[in-house]
């Protein structure tokens, strides 16, 4: 089913036009359903982080770096929304409710390289049900850059059934904006299955109070 930019875009339109007003901004979501898939294989198992060509002003990621250090510092400044050292790890262990807190609260973990051990030992447990691994990070990697490219990246994870979703947008976002978006994930999804688009059975696009619109090919 070919997914130009043109099918995409009437979808989206028309997902907009029929989403009614809230009282809050509205997400869109893309839903696929895909078929012939082997879910004992590789491409059963999807879970990509997809950084999208256009941000989402009122639902960035937020982004918290475990690091200490110089590597620390940095992400102050870059202006991570929380910064965890070795110690304040170290004094959650055991705390479940603060574990799972921290891991609801925040969309991505950003770990100085040599405390991944310890995050995965302390933090993992929270993390790995909702799909957050941590991201390694070297020493002397420019938090700044990561943070930001990070801020505007979605998670797309396969659980037990051939459907992938995750949001591509906000309603308040241009539609062409939107539309990249969603372009920019589905590169990502075809280069992991067989068959490509030819796996994909069908596209859905829809708001979060809205009903799916199908991208009709």
């Amino acid at each position: 089913m070919p997914l130009d930019k043109k099918t995409i875009l009437t979808a989206v339109k028309e997902a907009k036009g029929n989403s009614g007003k809230r009282n809050f901004t509205q997400s869109i979501e893309l839903i696929l359903t895909l078929k012939d898939i082997d879910m004992k294989s590789p491409e059963g198992r999807i879970q990509e982080i997809i950084e999208l060509p256009h941000s989402m002003p009122n639902k960035q990621n937020k982004i918290c770096v475990v690091a200490s250090g110089e590597l620390a510092l940095k992400a102050r400044k870059a202006k991570a929304d929380m910064i965890m050292d070795k110690g304040e790890l170290e004094g959650l262990a055991g705390k479940k409710q603060e574990l799972r807190k921290i891991a609801n609260k925040y969309d991505v973990f950003l770990v100085e390289a040599p405390l991944m051990p310890l995050v995965g030992k302390i933090l993992g447990p929270a993390l790995g049900p909702r799909g957050k691994l941590p991201i390694p990070v070297p020493p002397a990697a420019d938090i700044s850059s990561l943070i930001k490219k990070h801020r505007r990246t979605v998670r797309v994870r396969m659980r037990n059934q051939p459907i992938l979703q995750c949001r591509v947008g906000t309603e308040d976002m241009k539609e062409e904006e939107i539309t990249e978006n969603i372009q920019a994930v589905l590169r990502v999804i075809e280069g992991k299955l067989k068959r490509g688009i030819k796996n994909i059975d069908s596209a859905y696009i829809k708001t979060s109070m809205g009903k799916p619109i199908r991208i009709k090919p």
